[in-house]
């Protein structure tokens, strides 16, 4: 199986992260351990953006160090595996209208379920977010 460093902005990468609704998560925790977590995203040809409630492990680990791992995959066996997996540092966004304009993108991607979850459209006051631009793309059997 062919671990290919890619461009994120390749229309396979793209067009394979249009088909996900959830990825994963590896920061890494104080005693060095990795931390996994599931994830829903955003992602457009630069970034990858997320949003977690604020004071949870993870983010405590990205405030500490910002490195992180991404996976999205599909399939379970042999030709059928797909995945790309990424790798960079996160990025806390603190820009309200940068910020507006995400949360409502990821609240039509996940509506309704993010509107009955948050009680609404405005993302909540505990709630952080924060961009990946991937440093390293790793590819296989997006051909």
């Amino acid at each position: 199986m062919d671990r290919s460093l890619m461009r994120f902005d390749d229309p396979r990468v793209q067009s394979f992260l249009a088909t996900k609704d959830v990825m994963l998560l590896g920061t890494i925790n104080p005693d060095g351990a990795p931390l996994i977590t599931v994830m829903w995203f955003l992602h457009d040809p630069a970034a990858v953006t997320f949003i977690s409630v604020d004071g949870l492990q993870k983010v405590k680990n990205l405030r500490r160090d910002p490195r992180v791992h991404l996976v999205a995959e599909s399939g379970t066996r042999g030709r059928e595996i797909r995945g790309v997996a990424l790798r960079g540092r996160a990025q806390f966004l603190d820009d309200t209208l940068e910020r507006r304009a995400l949360v409502a993108r990821i609240v039509d991607k996940y509506h309704p379920h993010l509107e009955g979850y948050w009680g609404g459209r405005a993302m909540p006051a505990d709630r952080v977010m924060f961009r990946v631009v991937p440093q390293q793309v790793r590819a296989w059997g997006l051909d």
